[in-house]
């Protein structure tokens, strides 16, 4: 099975969804979405895939979540990739995409229904 995790090596929920994908046997493609983050298709296509709006996606306890006033209701979903994207920090972790759907694994065992 192919798995790919967005993953902070420095989060500690992150961590343990990495644990929990090699318990299950397999060894994912890993991507410090920090250094490389996703295309701005590929976040929009990511949280439709989960079944969540892109604000689901922010880190909204990141100070530039307030710096930039990304809380207002009246940002569009391409004004909130486009800030995501320009400060990967933003982006809410570790997102899993497998062949049996994609998720936020928060908390991290959310990975087990797409294993």
């Amino acid at each position: 099975m192919d798995i790919t995790i967005y993953h902070n090596p420095r989060c500690g929920t992150s961590r343990k969804t990495l644990e929990l994908i090699r318990a299950a046997g397999i060894e994912p493609t890993i991507i410090d979405y920090l250094d490389k983050p996703p295309s701005h298709a590929l976040l929009k296509a990511m949280a439709g895939a989960a079944g969540l709006p892109v604000r689901a996606l922010l880190r909204s306890k990141e100070a530039a979540y307030a710096a930039l006033g990304l809380d207002n209701p009246a940002l569009d979903d391409d004004a909130l990739i486009d800030a995501m994207l320009a400060q990967p920090t933003l982006i809410e972790r570790p997102l899993v995409v497998s062949s049996k759907g994609v998720r936020l694994c928060r908390p991290s065992e959310k990975v087990l229904e797409i294993l």
